[in-house]
Parts: structure tokens; sequence; C-alpha cells
């Protein structure tokens, strides 16, 4: 039996490798999940005079640490001071020395975006003019390195501890009580329970080196610790912590005191561990679901219990298919696992699977929200993989099905041809005596059950010769009732088919890992729809053009407003509006506003309400600048009645 398992494990092992050394290949510095939309000074912009402190703002809000805005002159020292505050909304601020000299000035920043993902980055304005610099601007590098690595491997192992942990723990109790006195299941149980408590120790420990310096020597920085402790991600691990200690006591009931209770008290407790750890490993489920992806962007309040169900559902489907494939390897003779176990668990898969689809669409509407994203972001075509590896499992899972209707039918048949009178049992009870030995050695094949039947007469009044000769025949008879076991073509076939499952699960849970440490694409589109407008420059009229995206959040609100302002200098310009669609197509709403700020001198906002001309098209004239400099220009797009939304770029206007 071990020679043809051992095979088929070790390629399990090996999938399991690739599968990790795949994830970790691709991990590298964590793509952020807030991106830099502008800034003030922007970008490559030469100031006349040197400002009095330096703004950035992010597609969402950040949490900041002292160090997290710097900005170094070009020999690479500090001008900085204080620390770094939010000046309103998702704009933050650090404030800079007086008497800066001219030359090239180099900021930094290193944050934290809601979604517990760090986010670094760096660019350079200038004072007076453009000057040499000592500083590289290849940025800090938030979330790479050594300790990267080990951080996304701990990411890996906590979710596969947890589908583990409660997947095995819901086929046990909810397909296969008999499995509590097995001690497979209940070794595959534990490790579950010890690699999820141990991936988030380590990653509580290496939170604090992960998201600022990245070295290997403060991961135990006790300072940098009980800084993390005050965030949302260490409250999120600290909270996982206490539930695996409720995790553990569910254990040691559910593999130590149920089975020495009879039928009736089985029946209650069993009740009592079906709600006892459903509460759990939703807790667990939600430790995740309250400091990632589903805490932050739309819809929040529903989108984390939404992502409770999706966490749970692959559980009860990978981690019980995981139980299932230890069960149909490792299980004793005495105790095989049966297909009314097999039945009730491909009953709770389908139930796992209905509710993945339901719940997978709602998570992939949400955070890709365009087709577009599919193929033109990473975390679309991560997405895209994870769809195709679901539907081989699923058809894999289809032919399981099969496999488990025939071992039922299989099941029924064997015990019909097995009963016996009572006259052919005494028969076979007094010539098992006389047959021994020859059964012995017919069973064994090797020399030791002659030793058996050639002793049996020997043994006198030796009682240790008796019980070691009691323990070879049940050995050799446990030998024998496992070969006829794996002899059934189709329990072996069960075991193909869930194996070649379980090799798909490791994939599907390497990209799933992937994903959760994977800009959405949503924001990914909308950050660079960001860039690209902040980043716009005056044609040669001296014209400027801002594209900028919308959603007013009601139904039909997304869109993208232009502002042509011609020539963008001091004094009277033109301006055109253009209101456009998704699909570049013009959208007739019903008013548009803009507003300019030069919030270096104080003056505005200056509001222009422009002429609706055509469909999708305003025009103002004499639009009056003031004086060059950095404008603030903002646009409100009304949709409907009660929907609008106001966004804004920062612009060298003069």
């Amino acid at each position: 039996m071990t020679s043809t398992i051992a095979p088929r494990v070790r390629t399990l092992v090996l999938l399991l490798l690739a599968a990790t050394g795949l994830l970790l290949a691709g991990a590298g510095p964590v793509s952020a999940h807030a991106a830099l939309t502008g800034s003030d000074p922007r970008q490559g912009a030469v100031v006349d005079k040197a400002p009095q402190q330096v703004s950035l703002t992010f597609s969402e809000k950040v949490a900041l640490s002292d160090d997290s805005l710097r900005v170094l002159d070009p020999k690479g020292r500090r001008v900085d001071r204080g620390d770094p505050v939010g000046t309103g909304g998702t704009t933050y601020a650090v404030k800079l020395h007086g008497g800066l000299p001219d030359g090239t000035y180099t900021v930094t920043y290193q944050v934290v975006s809601e979604d517990s993902h760090p986010v670094a980055g760096a660019y350079t304005f200038s004072i007076g003019a453009p000057s040499k610099t000592s500083v590289a601007v290849d940025g800090r590098g938030a979330g790479g390195g050594v300790v990267g690595v080990l951080y996304g491997f701990g990411r890996y192992v906590s979710y596969a501890g947890f589908i583990v942990l409660a997947g095995g723990a819901a086929f046990v109790l909810g397909c296969w009580r008999r499995g509590t006195a097995v001690r497979s299941m209940q070794r595959l149980v534990v490790s579950g329970w010890l690699a999820l408590t141990a991936a988030t120790l380590g990653l509580l420990l290496m939170r604090g080196s992960y998201t600022r310096s990245g070295k290997v020597g403060d991961i135990f920085d006790l300072d940098l610790l009980g800084q993390v402790l005050q965030t949302k991600t260490g409250a999120a691990l600290v909270s996982r912590l206490l539930l695996l200690a409720a995790a553990a006591l569910f254990i040691a009931v559910l593999f130590g005191a149920y089975d020495k209770r009879d039928d009736e008290e089985k029946r209650d407790l069993t009740f009592g561990l079906a709600i006892g750890g459903t509460v759990v490993a939703a807790g667990l489920a939600a430790s995740w679901a309250m400091s990632e992806h589903a805490s932050t962007g739309l819809q929040p309040g529903l989108a984390m219990p939404v992502d409770v169900l999706h966490l749970l559902a692959v559980a009860g489907w990978l981690g019980g298919l995981t139980a299932l494939l230890v069960a149909l390897y490792r299980a004793p003779a005495e105790t095989p696992v049966d297909g009314a176990a097999v039945r009730r668990f491909s009953q709770l898969a389908f139930g796992s699977v209905l509710t993945l689809v339901a719940t997978g669409i709602y998570q992939s509407w949400r955070q890709l929200g365009s087709w577009s994203a599919f193929t033109g972001t990473r975390y679309g075509q991560l997405l895209l993989i994870k769809i195709g590896l679901v539907v081989l499992l699923v058809g894999i899972a289809w032919i399981s099905r099969r496999w488990t209707a025939r071992l039922a039918e299989s099941g029924v048949a064997e015990a019909d041809a097995g009963k016996v009178t009572a006259d052919e049992a005494e028969k076979e009870h007094v010539t098992t005596g006389a047959g021994t030995s020859a059964a012995v050695k017919g069973a064994s094949g090797t020399g030791a059950g002659d030793a058996c039947g050639a002793g049996s007469a020997d043994v006198g009044g030796d009682p240790e010769r008796a019980t070691q000769l009691a323990r070879q025949r049940a050995a050799v008879d446990t030998a024998r009732r496992k070969r006829e076991r794996d002899a059934d073509p189709n329990r072996s076939g069960l075991r193909r088919s869930v194996l070649a499952e379980a090799g798909v699960a490791v994939a599907l849970l390497a990209v799933t890992t992937m994903l959760t440490s994977t800009e959405p694409g949503r924001t990914e589109e909308q950050a660079a729809a960001a860039s690209s407008s902040a980043t716009a420059e005056a044609n040669a009229a001296g014209a400027l053009t801002l594209d900028m995206s919308f959603d007013t959040g009601g139904e039909d609100g997304k869109g993208v407003v232009r502002i042509d302002l011609d020539p963008a200098r001091a004094g009277s310009n033109e301006m055109h509006v253009y209101v456009q669609r998704s699909n570049g197509r013009a959208f007739d709403v019903p008013e548009v506003k803009v507003a300019f700020t030069l919030e270096s001198q104080d003056i505005g906002p200056l509001p222009v309400v422009p002429d609706h001309i055509s469909t999708g098209h305003w025009s103002a004239s004499g639009v009056q600048i003031p004086m060059a400099g950095e404008w603030k220009v903002a646009v409100t797009v009304r949709t409907s009645d009660i929907d609008q939304a106001t966004v804004s770029k920062n612009a060298q206007i003069g």
C-alpha cells in the first residue's frame, strides 16, 4: 500500500511546491491598492520659489507613519519638518524648512492603503531651475525583499491552514462522523490549526517590517509591533489568534470527548459543535474580510459578509476535498470511508460551488467594474485563470460524482453478498483455528505466516509469545483487508479523480492568494486615468487638456470629463468641457460646473458655469486666470436630481 500511495503523495507535494514557487516568483514588491493621483508641487514641476509644504493626493485613504513622507535636497539631506498630516479627504502634506535653495528635490512616500497593502514611490520637482541630484528615485520598495517573500508565503500558508482546518472539521462532523476516531483525520485538522496559528503569528511579527523598512532585523522590533497592534490589520491578526484558541477547544471536543459519548449524547453534541464551529469559522473568515479588499471600495457593508461566505464555501469545498483524499488513502481498513459519506460530501461540495459562483460574480463586478479590465489589468488576467481552474475543478468533480454513485451501488451489493447464515458463520469459526497457519501464509505471501502457524502449536503457556502471534495475525489480517479494499475499481477510480481535484485545488489556492495581493482592476484603471490626466501638458499653442474619471454613485453615473483650456495662461482663456461615457460616447448630463483654486496664494475657488453647446459639450469664454501657478481645477458633474460628484486635478497654468 505504501509503495502505491507514496508516488501520488509526492506528486501532490511537488504540485504544492510548484504552485508556491509560482506565487513567490510573482511576489516582488506588492502591487499597490492606492495610487498617487496628484501632488503639489507636481512631478517634474519647476516652481519660482520654495513651497511651504509638499502635498500628495491618493486614490483612497491611506495610513501614515512618522516617516511616511520625506523630502530630500539635491545632496540627499532631509528638508521636511514635523510629521505628515491629512489635509482633508485623500490628500496628505508635510511641512518644509524655510529658505530652501534652488535645485532639484526628491519626494519619497511609503504609506499603507486601506486594504492593508504597502504603497511606495518617489518623484522630483525643482525650485528655480533643475540641478543634479545624488538621490535615487526608485522608491523604497515597500513589500519587497526577503521580508516580502516571507510575508507572501505566510499569507499562502494561512489561507491553506484555514481551508484544511475548517473544511476538514466540516467533513468529519457533517459527512463522516466515524472519522473522529481516525488518527489520520485528527492529524489533518490539527495540522491545519497549527499552520494557521504559526502563519498568523509570523504575519503579525513581520507586518511592521513588511510595511516599513523591509529589513529582516526589524521583525522582532517591539516598537514596530506595538504600532502594528494599533492598525486595522494588527487588530484582525490578534482577533484571529483569539479565535484560534476557541478552535483548539473545538478540536479537542471533536476528536476527544465526542467518540466516547453514546448515540443520544452524540446527537446533542453534534448540534452544539455544528453551531460553535460555524461561528468560529465565520469569525476566522471575517478576520480577512475586515482588513483586505472587502473592507474598502464599493459597498463594504455588503462586500464583507459576502467575502465571509466566499471563504467558508472555499473551505467547505477544497478543505473537505483534502479530508476526503486523506480518508480514501489513509483511513484504516477497519473504518474505510463509505459511499454514504462520499455522497454527503458531494452534496456539501455542490452547495459550496453554488455559493462560490454567486459570491464570485459579485466580487468580480465589484473589483473589475468593466469588461475591459478582464484583459487590460493584471487582476482581471489572474481572475480569468482562476475561473478556468474552477471550471476544470468542477469538471473533475463531476467525474468524482460518477465514481461516488458507483461506489454506493457496489457497497449495497457487497452488503447483500456479505450476509451469511448462523450455521455458515459457526462453520467458519470452527475451521478457522485449523486453517490459521495456511490462511496466514497465503495472505501474507511471506515466511511470517509459517512462523505464525508453526508457533501456534508451540506457545504452550507463554503469554508473551501468544501476544506476539496475535499481533502478527492482526497485522496480516489488516493487510489482507486493505488489499481487498484497494482492489475495488470504483474506490480506486474515486481516489484518482479526487487526487486530480486536489492538485488543481492547490493551483487554485495559489492564484487566489495572488489575487488578494493584486490591485483590483477597477482601481487600476481609475489610477491610470488619473495619472494620465495629472501629467497632461500644454500643446504647441499653450492649450491645456485634463481628463478626469467620475462616478456619481447613481445608475448610469460613470464617465469621463475633459477640460480644454486655451491658451492656459494668466488672463482671458477659452474653456471647453466634454463629458463622455466609459465607452467614449457623448454623455448629456444635466449640469456641469468648474472652479479654479490657487491654494498657494489663497485665491479661489473661482466658479465658472459653462454654457451647454451640444450633447456632452459645454463652453465658456473669457475665463479669467488672475496669475500663473499650480491651479486646482475642480469639476462638478450632476447626472440626476440627487446624484453628483466632484473631481479635481492640479495643473500648471501660465
